[in-house]
């Protein structure tokens, strides 16, 4: 391993475990409401120089964490989606083929031909640098977002462990390139399939659930303070009553927010006032046809009295 890279086997930590908590805070000036066990799981995953795996249903908030970190750090945030079929080219480099043409042609006009050829369009004027790549080579530490890796092959989990081991990537043509620094690397799952011991053994550990009422009130007031406290109250009394009932998708956090904003937007402040106007807002909550069907306007109204 490359040494000099903060984070890196042999380096000392240059932060004291017991800062967790300014992390918390760094966190939640961004908006983002950590709970003790995750912001702890964070701290230790950046101080130790690995890898971070969030674990836990879509919309508990796990993506939100890497965007609320990379602010909180004021860095860049390097996202890669993952899903069925992604390769290695798709996720670290590729070449612009259609520039290497256009420069054969150029060169072949100009009599050039042979090695000299060869050797410009395969240098890094023609690298297209995808975000595995673009994520070691930055001055400054980003955070590198590996969203939902359980969507993706197997095959490319076991490549992405070497580059997540030595933090340097092969392109054949050029060599070896080494990280300039370490990335802060968080890894989300949704439990679409088993990871590999591998993986997991590499990985600082955190599951990520839905908040708990109050962890969820204090997420509603960061976003939008304007709500006063009893109507907020009731929106998340309302959305923790809504994750209760047979669904297909369960209204997540970010749900919720769209949920408030939605009626505020509305100059809607009890949820048992209109009926019409709650059955439209939750177009924010509920987004398949089913479970439009689940929640009619005598559920709602239900469960928006029981919230208030």
């Amino acid at each position: 391993m490359t040494s000099g890279i903060d984070g890196a086997a042999g380096v000392p930590p240059r932060t004291s475990m017991s800062d967790w908590q300014t992390l918390r805070n760094d966190l939640a000036r961004q908006g983002y409401v950590a709970t003790a066990d995750l912001a702890m799981a964070l701290h230790i995953a950046v101080v130790l120089g690995r890898p971070i795996l969030l674990e836990g249903a879509a919309g508990v908030g796990k993506t939100e964490v890497a965007r609320a970190l990379a602010q909180a750090r004021d860095t860049q945030l390097i996202r890669l989606q993952c899903y069925e079929g992604l390769d290695a080219a798709q996720a670290i480099y590729e070449w612009n083929y259609q520039r290497q043409l256009l420069a054969i042609r150029a060169s072949a006009e100009d009599g050039q031909t042979g090695r000299s050829v060869e050797q410009r369009i395969f240098s890094e004027e023609f690298l297209l640098e995808r975000p595995l790549l673009r994520a070691i080579r930055q001055r400054v530490a980003p955070v590198l977002l590996i969203d939902e890796i359980d969507r993706a092959d197997e095959e490319f989990e076991a490549y992405l462990l070497e580059v997540l081991s030595d933090f340097q990537i092969t392109v054949p043509e050029l060599g070896t390139i080494r990280a300039v620094t370490r990335p802060i690397v968080v890894l989300t799952a949704n439990g679409t399939r088993d990871l590999s011991d591998a993986l997991r053994r590499r990985c600082i550990y955190a599951h990520v659930d839905y908040p708990d009422r109050e962890t969820e009130l204090a997420i509603l007031h960061a976003r939008l303070p304007q709500i006063e406290d009893a109507f907020a109250r009731q929106i998340v009394g309302f959305v923790q009553a809504l994750r209760k009932e047979e669904l297909e998708k369960t209204p997540g956090v970010a749900e919720m927010l769209d949920f408030a904003a939605a009626l505020a937007g509305l100059g809607v402040n009890d949820l048992t006032d209109d009926p019409l106007r709650l059955q439209a807002t939750l177009a924010t909550l509920l987004k398949t046809q089913a479970d439009r069907g689940q929640v009619p306007t005598e559920v709602a109204q239900r469960l928006a009295g029981k919230a208030a």
